[in-house]
């Protein structure tokens, strides 16, 4: 009986929200771009808040609705030397504290079924890993916990698949997904990046769709134990994406990338965060206008 439960649960038909509200930020497919930003990894409280505050003043100044992301442990790392992070325990007042203070919507990722509920009492969104999008029961416990969930694309999978991982997301009673795509696997230790999978992932899903623009340009496992990145391309990626159209971008940001415990090859130094948003405001502005007038 429970497996027939189990079976119904998965396979009935339900769909996305078209919009996801965080707070005062809106994901959107045909709304205004919104961003997700932070560093790789939580390194510690006093990094996090000052990442936290120097992005928020960032949104405010722009007047883009920004939802700030970090990692409480980097679970798939290349080497087992590799640091992870400082653990969910340790993670939790931290989270809480830069919502309190700074009034952002937090994302993290989950890598396991027990994780869910407790990260849930501290963030705003749980985040699947790419890795990790087809673990069903995975999927339901983030699903049950009621937030929001981003669900990324497996390098792996096709964007038409994702109905799929969708499904058993919103069959579980949670409306409330965001789909990222972040490349695809081509060849050894490279990723591409399809910009058809965008409106590909929006048609088949419903849900709004985010390009992550910094794992796009990772190298996976391209410095042996460790992952590389081309920094150089991320504004170029992340450009053409807003151009197709989008309901947010994620970058990933750190004020040192060259010296950060994970992803700084790709990371985006703080430094220039700003004015890379700038740029993709105007281009999603663009994009919209016209693919309004289009529609008429």
């Amino acid at each position: 009986m429970v497996a027939r439960e189990k079976e119904t649960v998965l396979t009935a038909p339900s769909a996305a929200a078209s919009v996801v509200t965080l707070g005062q930020v809106r994901f959107g497919n045909s709304l205004p771009l919104s961003v997700i930003a932070g560093p790789c990894q939580l390194e510690s409280r006093a990094h996090a808040l000052e990442v936290a505050q120097a992005l928020k003043e960032i949104a405010d100044r722009l007047g883009i609705g920004l939802v700030y992301k970090t990692s409480f442990d980097k679970a798939n790392r290349t080497s087992v030397s590799s640091a992870r992070g400082i653990g969910l325990d340790e993670a939790l007042p931290i989270f809480a504290e830069v919502r309190e203070s700074f009034g952002l919507p937090v994302l993290t990722d989950v890598h396991e079924i027990d994780q869910c509920a407790r990260a849930a009492e501290a963030v705003d969104v749980l985040q699947i890993p790419a890795f990790l999008c087809r673990q069903t029961d995975l999927l339901l416990a983030a699903a049950a916990t009621g937030k929001a969930v981003n669900v990324k694309k497996g390098q792996f999978l096709a964007p038409w698949d994702m109905a799929n991982v969708v499904t058993k997301l919103t069959s579980s009673g949670n409306d409330r997904v965001l789909v990222t795509e972040r490349g695809a696997s081509f060849g050894y230790n490279t990723l591409v990046s399809d910009m058809r999978a965008l409106p590909i992932l929006a048609r088949t899903t419903g849900a709004p769709v985010i390009f992550d623009a910094t794992h796009s340009v990772q190298q996976p496992g391209g410095k042996g134990t460790t992952s590389g990145g081309e920094r150089e391309f991320v504004p170029v990626l992340a450009r053409a994406a807003v151009a197709v159209g989008v309901a947010g971008v994620f970058i990933e940001t750190h004020p040192d990338p060259d010296h950060a415990p994970s992803d700084g090859p790709n990371m985006v130094p703080l430094r220039d965060f700003e004015a890379l948003v700038r740029n993709l405001m105007a281009f999603d502005a663009l994009a919209k206008e016209t693919l309004k007038a289009g529609s008429h």
